[in-house]
């Protein structure tokens, strides 16, 4: 599934490491002051109507400024996302790579060579994704004009969580003639039209993005209770859930996997017992 059981214990460790990194991004990266002046994308400060219920001190420096927020979120993504899609890259290539074992080695040098290539189209698809999630934020609700760019900025979260990894893994889908395009174009369809995985790789692609979806979705909610706490400017609510949605299904891939990959082998002891008795 990922290449045998050496890498399936690396996947267990790396998504260990990825989910706890993002944690961090989301809660303690805010704070921090070396984007202080960058972060100051629009006026407006968060709703500071629930004084009377003073919020805990741990989550101020979140809710002072919802702009800022969320582009600290973006930039330690983008670097986190980067990391993630070399681990799944990695993966996916090993179950391509066919032939002898100097065969897979030329061909592997051949797709490594193409990394630069691969990541730069990778993150224009990533930022030309990102505008049209915004459009399909504003279609659902989002405010039009008077949060633009904290808009943005949360289609550009999710499409960092959601496009770069499986752009930089499989492939940026194009329209060539050529049977790497068609195999591409119809991988990105089974994957993320028919939500149809074939092994352990594809998973941890397509759950996180669906949990990231719904995790937004989810964290409308809270918006529109009549609370009016710091916490409830938009688009803080979404923004975390998608997180905890990234996170979330980035565990239950990571188990399903796991169970899987336990299934396999088995499955795979039961056959060579059976073998083995047979001579």
């Amino acid at each position: 599934m990922f290449g045998g059981l050496l890498s399936m214990a690396g996947y267990f460790s790396v998504v260990g490491v990825h989910t706890t990194l993002w944690v961090f991004v989301a809660f303690y990266l805010p704070r921090t002051t070396f984007l202080a002046n960058m972060a100051k994308l629009e006026s407006g400060e968060s709703q500071v109507s629930s004084r009377d219920r003073p919020q805990h001190h741990f989550l101020a420096p979140l809710t002072a400024n919802p702009a800022s927020t969320l582009l600290y979120i973006c930039v330690g993504g983008i670097i986190l996302q980067s990391w993630w899609a070399e681990w799944m890259r990695d993966w996916w290539l090993q179950l391509g790579l066919k032939g002898t074992e100097e065969e897979k080695r030329t061909e592997k040098a051949f797709h490594d060579r193409q990394k630069m290539t691969t990541s730069r189209n990778a993150w224009i698809a990533t930022f030309a994704a990102s505008l049209a999630i915004h459009a399909i934020l504003v279609l659902f609700g989002a405010p039009l004009a008077s949060f633009a760019g904290r808009t943005y900025l949360l289609a550009l979260l999710i499409s960092i969580m959601t496009v770069y990894s499986p752009a930089y893994t499989i492939g940026v889908p194009d329209w060539g003639s050529n049977s790497t395009s068609a195999i591409r174009r119809w991988t990105w369809v089974r994957l993320f039209a028919e939500y149809a995985p074939r092994n352990g790789v594809e998973r941890a692609l397509l759950f996180p993005a669906i949990g990231t979806v719904v995790g937004c979705w989810i964290g409308v909610i809270p918006i529109a209770l009549d609370w009016d706490r710091p916490w409830q400017a938009w688009p803080l609510t979404p923004a975390f859930g998608a997180i905890a949605g990234y996170i979330t299904s980035s565990t239950v891939a990571l188990s399903v996997n796991g169970v899987v990959h336990m299934a396999q082998e088995y499955s795979r002891a039961q056959h060579d017992a059976t073998e083995q008795k047979s001579k």
